[in-house]
């Protein structure tokens, strides 16, 4: 294969801007983890008097030591909780990520007790519900770490409420799909979220900690006179020799974390799966770091993304497919450690050619079963009469087909913009790709602001004129009014919060990023789980 030849002036004052813009944007992102953490750790001291330990101490106690771990959806409802984002908590409340437990790849979710008594925060909800998601599609044991004070009935919703059913009925599901539901419930699991507990393979308990019941003291003196200890109605030793609930009894957060590491390395989850050979790659010519001042900050400025390609592709060799038909629309294929991935980002918007084209790569690949990457950046598909005349709309509609219907694992990740239909044609995340992320400067909206602005504008402009008089200093109001809600509206600090993608990642991580899913893809591809009718079922 060829190997791309990099012009990019890493000297120039464009480079410096685009990275010193890159770096603030990725500063902010960090900001924002680091106050979710600082805020559970500042717990330290009430966990210390318990006898436990911090959410993400059990987390690193869990997790095999320097075995890679992909935190997800950090900035989960960045905003929702306090329309301050200097004040805001990220993260819903919930540590979620893909990692190794015992040798075993799981999805492992910890309820962040720090923060709220562990208590959902906005969007913790969604992000518990695409956790699930991800391990049913990639086949992974699904490993809990519970202790939450539940729904905050301070701030009920009957939607959160019926929703919240789902996270049930999925713990069911991946149960029946022969995908273990393995759960440490270090304190609190009660009500509706005792069966965060209870819909679980294997369950640990902690002496003195865990309580697991659907009414608690309270509820239950209010709804039945009845007076009992929350030991005696949900405690470790009650469930573990009586009820039947718990199947292990651990004496601390400890002993439990190593039960459940026991647990896992005995139930030889990976017998039969074919082994993975190492592969010989070369890494790519270019350095990462360089990633950090390819993209402007402006989205209308151009960008070769072949740049992008040649700092995250092995030795960057990239075998452009159908270079000079459609131009704006690059396809190619290149490898990521070893292991082939079509590739298809834009250098603009997508034309009649760029969409054929395009169209014709996604099915070549599901022929021959590579995964394919999205790499986003395009101002949507080409609008005017020449356009419509050449077939936009149906060209444009059958890469969307194509998306839709594809075979492989699609990765996608927005490094510019994704504006309009351009976001559908490239597996925005409403077409479900099997993991998609942001990198900090990423734009996401249904047109820029300014046209969006521009186009309302035009129509006031004529609703004032037929009524007879043109009031511009409205128009102006208007004018910045929409484009500062779409500015905003379309920064990784809205979309990611909304969990419109499953994180924002570093730019120079990306080669890493996809390295790790395209082994979960793999390891998906090759497992065949011993699925039953039903779930398992407590004795």
């Amino acid at each position: 294969m060829a190997h791309i030849e990099s012009s990019l002036s890493v000297s120039s004052d464009a480079y410096r801007a685009n990275r010193d813009g890159m770096q603030a944007l990725l500063d902010r992102v960090r900001l924002y983890e680091a106050r979710t953490r600082q805020k559970s750790a500042a717990s330290r001291e009430r966990f210390e008097k318990r006898g436990q330990m911090l959410p993400r101490e059990r987390l690193s106690l869990l997790l095999d030591p320097g075995a890679p771990f992909l935190e997800l959806s950090t900035l989960a409802g960045l905003g929702l909780d306090n329309p301050d984002l200097d004040k805001s908590t990220p993260g819903g409340g919930v540590i979620a990520g893909i990692g190794f437990v015992s040798g075993v790849r799981c999805m492992v979710l910890a309820s962040d007790s720090g923060i709220d008594a562990g208590a959902l925060q906005p969007m913790g909800l969604d992000k518990l519900l695409r956790a699930q998601e991800l391990a049913l599609e990639n086949q992974l044991p699904y490993v809990q770490l519970v202790e939450s004070a539940g729904a905050n009935l301070l701030a009920y919703r009957v939607e959160d409420f019926v929703r919240g059913g789902s996270s049930f009925r999925n713990l069911a599901r991946l149960s029946a799909a022969g995908l273990p539901v393995v759960t440490v419930t270090h304190g609190s699991s009660t009500a509706g979220g005792a069966y965060q507990t209870g819909l679980s393979d294997y369950i640990i308990l902690v002496r003195g900690r865990s309580r697991a019941f659907l009414a608690g003291p309270p509820l239950l003196m209010a709804a039945t006179g009845e007076v009992a200890t929350e030991e005696e109605l949900g405690g470790a030793v009650m469930h573990t020799s009586i009820s039947g609930l718990g199947d292990y009894l651990a004496e601390d957060d400890r002993d439990a974390l190593r039960i459940a590491r026991e647990l896992l390395g005995q139930i030889d989850w990976n017998h039969g799966m074919p082994a993975e050979a190492p592969r010989r790659f070369k890494p790519p010519r270019y350095d990462s770091e360089e990633l950090m001042g390819i993209m402007p900050m402006d989205h209308k400025r151009p960008v070769n993304m072949k740049e992008v390609i040649a700092r995250i592709a092995d030795d960057s060799e990239f075998l452009e497919f159908g270079e000079n038909y459609g131009g704006a629309t690059v396809c190619g294929h290149i490898k990521i450690e070893g292991w082939p991935m079509g590739v298809i980002t834009n250098n603009g918007p997508i034309d009649p050619a760029g969409a054929t084209k395009a169209t014709h790569f996604i099915q070549a690949c599901c022929q021959s079963k590579t995964p394919i990457l999205y790499l986003n950046n395009t101002t949507g598909f080409m609008v005017g009469r020449a356009y419509e005349e050449g077939g936009i709309i149906k060209h444009g509609s059958k890469m969307i087909q194509a998306v839709t219907n594809a075979t492989v694992p699609q990765i996608t990740i927005y490094c510019g913009a994704s504006f309009g239909a351009g976001n559908y044609g490239m597996c925005g995340r409403g077409f479900h790709p099997r993991f998609c992320f942001s990198w900090p400067n990423a734009k996401t909206a249904v047109m820029g602001g300014e046209q969006a602005a521009g186009t309302m504008v035009i129509v006031t402009e004529a609703a004032m004129r037929r009524k007879g008089e043109v009031d511009q200093a409205r128009l102006d109001a208007l004018r910045q009014n929409i484009i500062d809600r779409f500015d905003r509206q379309m920064s990784v600090f809205t979309t990611s919060a909304q969990l419109l993608d499953d994180g924002v990642i570093d730019p120079r991580d990306t080669r890493a990023v996809l390295a790790n899913v395209l082994a979960v893809c793999r390891e998906a591809a090759a497992r065949q789980p011993q699925t039953m009718q039903f779930s398992v079922a407590r004795p």
